[in-house]
């Protein structure tokens, strides 16, 4: 399921950006509407379908959303992602690294 369709289906404008918490609440709340217990036995199947595709939409944003925390270290809702927190930890490794390596040469007297 594309990421337009999903957010459509949970009631959201195909071109927005929700955050995960409110991707959770709209698909708890289309989760309740459509829930097939809440139907009577002749629209059950027509209400599991619906069911099955909200459910399919909101595990379909949530992996998008695992994907860009993934690749960028910083989740959405959390406002504009700043360069230097996203790198930090690499630099923190190349300068122990170097710092390393400057000691261990130092100490093998070559």
């Amino acid at each position: 399921m594309h990421g337009g369709e999903a957010k459509k289906l949970l009631g959201f404008p195909p071109n927005s950006h929700p955050t995960l918490s409110q991707v959770k609440v709209a698909y708890k709340q289309k989760a309740w509407e459509t829930h097939p217990d809440r139907f009577p036995a002749l629209q059950k199947s027509m209400a599991e379908s619906n069911f099955k595709l909200i459910s399919e939409a909101y595990s379909s944003l949530l992996v998008a959303s695992y994907v860009r925390v993934v690749r960028t270290g910083v989740p959405r809702g959390t406002g504009k992602s700043h360069p230097f927190l996203v790198k930090a930890p690499f630099l923190v490794l190349m300068m122990a690294t170097v710092s390393l390596g400057g000691a261990v040469a130092a100490s093998c007297n070559i």
